[in-house]
């Protein structure tokens, strides 16, 4: 809900809570005043447009404190006849913070006050979900991790003897070329072996008689 006020010749728009600064007021700071010219007020879609003012309608209004606005200067130049003038002014003004709009019996203030309220309510449930969605997401993500743990307590069980296989293949690997050795020696002593055997049935073998000489015989003589 918005009104439109009027005060020290001008017009404001004001809601809940709003502050301005407006001509200057004979009042104290911390009293509240009641501004009766409105001429103008509106609840979400109804509007209801004074003729001037509208009836049953006022604001009121705390006055926080008595201010001056920034300082303006008046300058006064006739040409020809050696007039200047020069002056400043600093207008007195007054700060009120709106408490609250009423128009025939219906109030602004209680209508957001109820809103914060529904607002505040709102928030706290949602945070109460939250919480609540918290708690089962931390239980669920519990219950998935101990199978997790157990299979890596299993896991690491399981590890010594992948580290003794591991182990023994070097001693394998080790073992391996001791014992290929002398399968490579007994090639050896075969190649030894033929050539001693050709070198004995070389030996063995009888030498070679001599051609026996052709007999001469009578007619040769």
């Amino acid at each position: 809900m918005y009104a439109v006020i009027e005060t020290g010749g001008k017009q404001y728009r004001v809601e809940v809570g709003t502050e301005l600064e407006v001509e200057l007021l004979d009042v104290e700071p911390g009293k509240t005043i009641t501004i009766d010219r409105v001429l103008l007020v509106a609840d979400g879609d109804e509007s209801t447009i004074g003729r001037p003012l509208v009836a049953d309608a006022s604001v009121s209004a705390e006055v926080v404190n008595q201010t001056r606005g920034p300082k303006l200067i008046s300058f006064k130049y006739r040409p020809k006849a050696r007039s200047r003038v020069k002056k400043g002014h600093r207008q007195e003004l007054t700060v009120l913070r709106i408490a609250d709009i009423t128009l025939g019996g219906k109030s602004a203030a209680k209508d957001a006050a109820k809103a914060e309220s529904e607002a505040k309510s709102e928030r706290r449930r949602l945070e109460e979900a939250a919480a609540a969605q918290a708690a089962k997401d931390a239980e669920l993500a519990a219950k998935l991790a101990a199978p997790a743990k157990k299979a890596t307590t299993t896991k690491s069980k399981a590890e010594p003897k992948t580290d003794t296989k591991a182990k023994a293949e070097p001693k394998a690997a080790a073992e391996k070329p001791a014992k290929a050795a002398p399968k490579k020696a007994p090639a050896k002593a075969k190649a030894d072996a033929a050539t001693t055997g050709s070198t004995a049935e070389a030996s063995e073998k009888p030498a070679k008689k001599p051609a026996a000489k052709p007999r001469a015989t009578k007619k040769d003589e």
